[in-house]
Parts: C-alpha cells; structure tokens; sequence
C-alpha cells in the first residue's frame, strides 16, 4: 500500500463548461458530479490531502463541503477551453507546495467528468508508479474501438481518403494490426518533478494502466449524461463496493 505523505490529489473544476452549463457541480445520482471524485479519493486513503483546483467560488464551497481542501483559486487566464490540463496540473501543484512550504513526491489527478471509478483503481495506478523508479506518470487508457492501421481514415492533399497510418502490408483484420488506446479522461498519475520540468504529458516515460471500455466515458454533452448514469447505476450503485 502506498504511504499517504507527500502524495496528494488535485481534481481540477473550471466554472465555464460550456458543453453543459455547471456540468462539474451538476446532480448526478443525489449528488454534485465532483462530490464523486471528492468522495472516491478520500475513500481511498491514499492521500495526504485531496485538493480541488477552480476558478468558481461555488465549485469550490460545494467541494470545501464534500471534503476537499481549496487553498487557492485558479486564475481567469488558466481556466479557458483552450487551456491544456498540464498546465493546470502545473499550477496546483506550484500553489500547494508553496502553501505547503515544501516539495510534494506524487500528483494524482481525478478527472470529476468521468466518475465510472472504483478506490481500487486510485490505488492501482498510483501503486504502479510509485514501485517503478524509471516511470515519470502512468495515466488511464483503454483499448481503441478504431484503429489507425486498420479502419481510420483522413484526406489527402487532394482531399481524397487514405488509410492514417500505412504499413507495409495492410492486416486482413483489425486483431491482426498493431495495437493502439484510447487516453482515458480519467486518472492521470504524476512524479511532481516531472510536472515541474515539462510541458505535455508525452515528454517523459509514460504507462498505461488499462481500464475496461465502460470506464472511459467522461461527460461532455447532454448526451453523455444518460449514458454515465446508466452505466454508472449498472456497474457502481448495484456493486458491492460502492466506490
């Protein structure tokens, strides 16, 4: 089992969602979408601290309510849509360890849009960092329903369709083709040293920890709601485990 200290998780909520309008504080199954993330990581006793990282004021009483800790508010300049996460992630943990006043070893980042998860994943993932000396992260995949080897396709200079990925002898079946994920909106697990010192998540030595499909939904639009609800009611509320 993982020690606790030095490990924290950052579950990052921006106000602007525009998708669905407050799709992060939305209810979902009785409760706030983020009070799931909130609950599964202190559930999971992982943790030295589980923080929320936010621009709104509302998100942030609603998570100060459920158990997470809110030291700072983020920045109207880091919470666009056209923001990449990492930089996010950068930023918490820039404002924590100063909080703090000393270095964090891990970062574990709970995406709230996706709560298809169980503690037992939170301490899969950050477990199989943590006993790998050579890793830099380990984030969330699962295995790609199309593949760019096989039956994915994009256009040409000439706008006509050829296969994205050629190889030199075009595989009979999809089984036969090299394999490829899907990078799941779900956990992403971090050394801190890595964040402080790079810009994208592909810079360093990265694993997959693979999940099964129904985990990979996140929520982006309305449709996606019914779909996690589903899933969520068949796969988490009727388990013995509730998280």
């Amino acid at each position: 089992m993982v020690q606790n200290k030095n490990v924290i998780c950052v579950i990052s909520a921006r106000g602007g969602s525009k998708g669905i309008k407050n799709k992060n504080i939305l209810n979902f199954n009785g409760k706030p979408l983020i009070a799931w993330s909130i609950q599964q990581a202190l559930k999971s006793k992982c943790f030295e601290e589980v923080y929320v990282s936010t621009d709104s004021k509302k998100i942030a009483n609603i998570s100060k309510k459920f158990g997470a800790k809110i030291v700072f508010l983020r920045s109207k300049k880091l919470s666009g849509s056209k923001i990449s996460k990492f930089l996010v992630w950068k930023d918490a943990l820039k404002r924590i360890e100063k909080f703090l006043d000393r270095k964090i070893n891990f970062f574990l980042d709970l995406d709230c849009t996706n709560p298809i998860r169980k503690t037992y994943d939170i301490k899969k993932i950050l477990n199989m960092l943590v006993s790998n000396k050579n890793l830099d992260g380990v984030i969330t995949i699962t295995p790609s329903r199309k593949n760019p080897y096989f039956n994915m396709v994009e256009l040409n200079k000439n706008n006509f369709l050829k296969i994205s990925k050629k190889l030199k002898k075009w595989p009979v079946g999809r089984q036969y083709a090299p394999k490829v994920f899907d990078q799941v909106a779900n956990l992403y697990c971090f050394r801190s040293k890595f964040l402080r010192s790079n810009n994208h998540i592909y810079n360093g030595k990265i694993k997959g920890y693979c999940v099964p499909a129904y985990k990979s939904y996140d929520l982006d639009n309305i449709d996606d709601l019914d779909i996690l609800d589903n899933i969520f009611k068949k796969k988490i509320l009727n388990n013995n485990v509730r998280y």
